[in-house]
């Protein structure tokens, strides 16, 4: 007997086989109808999988009103245009087509160059297919036969997989849908004519199996909706994110550049992007101060030794700059006469700030009555990305971190651990960032790169999971196989205007780096006894560099006053007010305020369009009736003429909005598209 728990709590009970497809039936004829999927105790799977004969099940059924039905129609989409591009096209051998966060893509390797020029002829045929809605059909076949399936069909990459990727399997799947036939997971949808609308977007390079060494293949990328509304809100929100391109801005308003001199993935800060960097590490320095942190600074190598003890380096040994061999010089005289050569040292540009920090911790004895001692730094580490992964600022060689790290007692823990993740709210929430969820990101058991005992790795989750359930954080999940290699973490995955997902800020709880086997961290207890302390590692912002990057794209680089790299600009309606305009730019100056002074003899009518192009928030407009009455005329960003005040007033209302860090923009753009989460449709 099998019981089927359904969402409103009902429960269906069956003395016989049936499938997901069934149960639908028995509920309705209107819900079968639209019945695209469904999730079984958590997964999601095809409406014609049978269920178990006997136990339990949880079920849910998937309509186009779910976020997971949108992307098993997606990957059945990838089928479509594969299917698509094989029909149009000789020659072509299948890789793989998975669903990504808004579509999905195909590789294929093929004799013909795709390019966008083909992109109409292969929508008008997934378009015919789509039409004739024929269903998707599961086949399930032993390695055996599989092997002889793809053999026939000529699918080399098929034939490779299966003979390796898939050696442990003793049977696998194939999906067929009229003369095309596919190895694949799934699910999928019933039948094509489920898939709303959909487009071509993009075609890239890529290799078979990610690697470089492997075949190069073409990836063609595609995304698909359940309705042409949905659709071009997403196409909408494509362009806005194009506007909004930290790259193209950071170069318009002036803010960074990458040289390929200087290197790939090494940002070169401007003067005006210097600013608004200084001013959020300004920020951040004085909410460290009232919260008990002390400041150091580190060097940005070290020894080889001090990377393996704490593990960074053959952890990190595959985005690592190469090492730094330094003979060093005898060491006294005597040796100098000997002829002795001097030792060789070697060293590694740092990967992470906290061996240095733990060396400072280390540099005296520490007390119990010492502790919590909490060490801050904007710190620089390097890793030595891919060419291919750089991306302007948010994926980048070397980049700052708002780093710090905590040494406490076990009572200590939870507190500390939660002032850490209050500080981090803090700061996104000043910043407008109020859209982000908590990840808690946990070791997956069966991995071995995680360092230290599973029993210290299980407390350190326990701890963990308490203080963050404590607080109500939003939208909080548990990703196994996401920590640290030393420690749990709890990761604040940001949503931008665009609602972008960008993981940012970071607490994360370790209890192996202090640790006998790494370095041996003490405290002297009120026993007088010695005791190991527990570490904290935060960093409320991440990378300087990529936090950079997304709030210029949030923002569009219209920046919040406080952050702006020009405040306000002063501006003349004509040559004769110009010496007026240099006592007010002075005085603006004199008071802190970052001003500008237009003077030239252009119409104000450009000097305006000049600063509205440059973002700048405030302008100040200066002619004579402004000089007689010691006035300006100011002209708002955002809400435009705001009219004549006293410049004492317009300076109180900038230095007012500073102060209390207001966030003025319309962050939020009129788009109505979001991206799908849910479970991704798998290739094997």
């Amino acid at each position: 007997m099998l019981q089927v728990k359904l969402p409103d709590g009902s429960v269906k009970d069956y003395s016989q086989p049936v499938r997901v497809l069934d149960v639908a039936n028995d509920i309705g004829p209107r819900l079968a109808k639209a019945a695209l999927a469904g999730v079984v105790d958590g997964k999601v799977v095809g409406i014609d999988t049978t269920l178990p004969a006997d136990g339990s099940v949880d079920l849910k059924l998937l309509t186009k009103k779910d976020a997971e039905a949108l992307a098993v129609m997606r990957h059945s989409c990838a089928h479509i245009m594969a299917r698509a591009v094989m029909r149009l096209y000789d020659g072509v051998q299948l890789a793989f087509g998975p669903t990504t966060g808004e579509g999905f893509y195909y590789d294929f390797a093929m004799p013909h160059k795709l390019s966008e020029e083909d992109f109409p002829k292969i929508e008008a045929e997934m378009a015919k297919i789509i039409k004739q809605d024929e269903a998707f059909e599961r086949l399930v076949e032993p390695r055996d036969k599989a092997l002889e399936v793809v053999g026939d069909l000529k699918q080399e990459f098929k034939v490779e997989h299966i003979s390796t990727g898939l050696a442990d399997h003793p049977t696998v799947s194939f999906y067929r849908q009229g003369e095309f036939i596919d190895l694949c997971r799934g699910p999928h949808i019933p039948s094509a004519g489920a898939i709303g609308a959909f487009k071509l977007m993009s075609v890239a390079g890529a290799y078979w199996k990610g690697d470089a060494n492997n075949k190069q293949l073409q990836r063609l990328y595609g995304t698909a909706w359940f309705s042409q509304e949905d659709l071009d809100a997403y196409l909408q929100k494509i362009d806005e994110a194009k506007r909004r391109d930290h790259r193209v801005l950071g170069k318009q308003l002036d803010l960074f550049s990458i040289n390929p001199l200087v290197g790939g993935g090494l940002i070169l800060w401007h003067p005006r992007g210097a600013i608004v960097r200084g001013e959020l590490e300004a920020f951040v320095k004085a909410e460290l101060q009232k919260r008990g942190y002390e400041p150091v600074y580190t060097p940005n190598i070290g020894k080889v030794d001090l990377y393996k003890i704490s593990g960074h380096y053959p952890y990190y040994a595959d985005a690592q700059f190469p090492t730094i061999k330094m003979k060093d010089h005898p060491n006294s005289q005597a040796e100098i006469k000997a002829g002795k050569p001097g030792e060789t040292d070697e060293y590694l540009l740092k990967p992470m700030n906290c061996p240095h920090h733990i060396m400072i911790y280390k540099s005296r004895p520490r007390s119990y009555r010492d502790l919590p001692v909490r060490l801050a730094e904007f710190g620089t580490v390097y890793r030595f990305e891919q060419s291919g992964e750089l991306n302007g600022m948010t994926r980048v060689r070397g980049f700052c971190q708002d780093d710090a790290h905590l040494f406490c007692t076990e009572d200590q823990v939870a507190d500390e651990f939660r002032g850490c993740l209050e500080m981090t709210q803090f700061v996104l929430e000043t910043l407008g960032l109020k859209d982000y969820r908590v990840r808690l990101s946990f070791r997956d058991p069966a991995s071995d790169k995680y360092v230290g005992a599973p029993e210290v790795w299980d407390r350190a989750e326990r701890e963990l999971e308490q203080v963050c359930r404590s607080m109500n954080l939003p939208h909080m999940s548990i990703a196994k196989g996401e920590a640290a290699f030393y420690g749990p973490k709890a990761d604040f995955i940001v949503a931008d205007c665009l609602g972008r997902e960008w993981q940012l800020g970071t607490v994360q709880l370790d209890y192996n780096l202090p640790s006998e086997q790494r370095f041996g961290l003490e405290y002297t207890g009120a026993d007088n006894q010695p005791h190991r302390p527990i570490m904290i590692h935060r960093a409320p912002l991440g990378s300087m560099e990529r936090f950079i990057g997304v709030l210029i794209e949030h923002f569009a680089g219209a920046f919040p006053l406080w952050l702006a790299p020009e405040q306000v600009r002063v501006m003349t309606v004509s040559e004769k007010f110009a010496e007026y305009g240099h006592q007010v730019e002075k005085r603006l100056r004199e008071l802190g305020l970052r001003a500008t002074g237009d003077f030239r003899a252009e119409k104000i009518g450009s000097k305006i369009r000049d600063a509205q192009l440059r973002l700048v928030p405030y302008m100040f407009v200066v002619g004579g009736r402004e000089m007689e009455e010691g006035a300006v005329s100011v002209r708002d960003r955002i809400d435009g003429d705001v009219g004549s005040l006293t410049l004492d007033a317009a300076i109180e209302k900038l230095q007012e909005e500073i102060r209390t860090k207001r966030i003025r923009q319309v962050a939020k753009p009129t788009i109505a598209a979001a991206s799908a989460s849910g479970a991704e449709a798998n290739e094997y």
